[in-house]
Order: C-alpha cells, then sequence, then structure tokens
C-alpha cells in the first residue's frame, strides 16, 4: 500500500474516532500496526494529523471560542471566566503528561495495553450509564470551577492508551451531574488546549526524525482528519440525543476481546 494511501486511512481513522468515546490512540495504534506504518516518523505523523481533529472543533464552535476573548463578560463559558474553566481543566493532564510522557511512549503504545484501555473502559462507561446522579447542569455556561476540576482530572485517566480522552472526560461529566450532550460538548472544547499542547510538545520532541520529503504525507492525514472530524462531531451529537452510551461500551468491550484474540 502506498504511504499517501496510509495517510488517508489513518487521517480517517484519526478524525471519525478522536471525539467519540473509543479512543483514536488506541484505534491509531491498531491501525498502524496493520499497516506496519512505524518507526518515529509514523509516530509523528500520528500525533500532527491530531491537530486537524482540533481544527474541526475551533471551526465548529467558533462562537465559543470567540466568546473566549469578549472579557466583559463574567460568568458561563465566556471571557476570563471561560478561560478559568478550561485551564483548570487542562492543567491537571498538563502536570501528569509533563511528569510520565516517556514512561507511556515506551511501555504503553502497544496492541495489548490498547486493549485493556478499551475493554476496562468500556465496562465502566456501561457501569456508569446504569448508576448516573441526577443530571444538575444543563448547559456549558452553568459549569462551575469544581465540575471542570472533577473533569480535568478524569481527562488524566486517557493517558493510558485505549481508556479515551472524550469517554473519560464525558463519563466523568456525567457522574458529576453534567447532561450527556453538555458533557460531551463541554469535552470538545477542553480537547483543543490539552491536545494542542501535547501535539506541539511531541512534535518538538520528534524535529529531528522529520524532513521536507514529509510534508505532503502530513498534508493529506491533517486535511482528511479535519474532513471526518468534521462529520463525526455533528453526528455523535445527534446520536447522544437519542441514545446513551452503553452501544460504544459494548463495541469497546468487543474490539478489546478481537484484539486480544488476534495477537
Amino acid at each position: 500500500m502506498s504511504e499517501w494511501m496510509k495517510a488517508v486511512l489513518l487521517g480517517l481513522v484519526e478524525g471519525l474516532t478522536e471525539f467519540i468515546p473509543v479512543s483514536s490512540t488506541g484505534h491509531l495504534i491498531i491501525t498502524g500496526d496493520l499497516l506496519a506504518f512505524k518507526g518515529n516518523a509514523a509516530s509523528t505523523f500520528e500525533v500532527f494529523i491530531q491537530l486537524g481533529a482540533i481544527l474541526a472543533v475551533v471551526f465548529l464552535y467558533k462562537e465559543r471560542f470567540i466568546g473566549l476573548l469578549d472579557f466583559k463578560k463574567k460568568t458561563g463559558l465566556s471571557g476570563m471566566n471561560g478561560l478559568l474553566l478550561l485551564a483548570v481543566t487542562t492543567a491537571p493532564a498538563l502536570v501528569v503528561g509533563f511528569l510520565v510522557h516517556s514512561y507511556i511512549k515506551t511501555y504503553l503504545f502497544n496492541p495489548f495495553t490498547v486493549a485493556l484501555g478499551l475493554g476496562v473502559g468500556g465496562l465502566i462507561m456501561i457501569v456508569a450509564e446504569n448508576r448516573l446522579p441526577v443530571s444538575k447542569i444543563n448547559k456549558i455556561d452553568e459549569l462551575k470551577p469544581r465540575d471542570a476540576l472533577f473533569v480535568g482530572l478524569f481527562q488524566c485517566l486517557a493517558m493510558w492508551p485505549g481508556v479515551s480522552r472524550s469517554g473519560a472526560t464525558i463519563v466523568g461529566g456525567m457522574l458529576v451531574g453534567i447532561e450527556r450532550k453538555t458533557a460531551a460538548e463541554y469535552s470538545f472544547l477542553a480537547a483543543v488546549p490539552v491536545m494542542c499542547a501535547a501535539s506541539i510538545y511531541d512534535l518538538y520532541k520528534s524535529r529531528a526524525f522529520l524532513s521536507a520529503s514529509d510534508i505532503p504525507i502530513f498534508l493529506i492525514g491533517f486535511v482528511v482528519s479535519f474532513i471526518s472530524a468534521w462529520f463525526a462531531i455533528k453526528f455523535f451529537i445527534r446520536l447522544l440525543g437519542k441514545y446513551t452510551l452503553k452501544p460504544f461500551g459494548w463495541y469497546r468491550v468487543g474490539m478489546a476481546l478481537l484484539i486480544l484474540a488476534f495477537m
């Protein structure tokens, strides 16, 4: 298979899975393994195409991000209060990521750990849906710093490949009383600062492995990731208006068993 076709497939996998609770990192590791797309440049490519998915969130929720610059507003996810909420959610992942980044890259990026993260995360998702508290927060603008911190702590669980950043933050939000769809939308918004920081840090660390010949392949993956993420986000939000997260939980468990069987 040509390198550009691999870039298209990996861009699709990244865009379709980044913001739904099935773990984009886990799917990228498995797909890369199947395509024999490995090495330092391949790892950097997988980080770079995340920026395409992030850009899709910025475009879809541009009013929200513009509102963060409106410092006349003192409440809700706007102005300084909005920046504070996102900072509180982002800080735990930045600290934990900085401390354990090398360990995670060295020991946890393999099919077995992905299967474990998918399976355990899926079971937690199913159990959580059966034990949810009554929703107290039905709009993003009702979030308080305590809620943002709780979501941020859950976001740290996504350091384990296969757990899913969106899955961890959505379930964490629901457990603190945030309505399911609202938790998902806040998860999308909170993804932007932490994923940008993680991606830029990873790219900086991997700069020695890149060359000008990598640019076309990286751009293909970036564009495909952006487009597929755009559609995946819109589809997922519509889906949460009708269904719970249980189907995603069972999908994760099935994928985990499939990976272990093939291993």
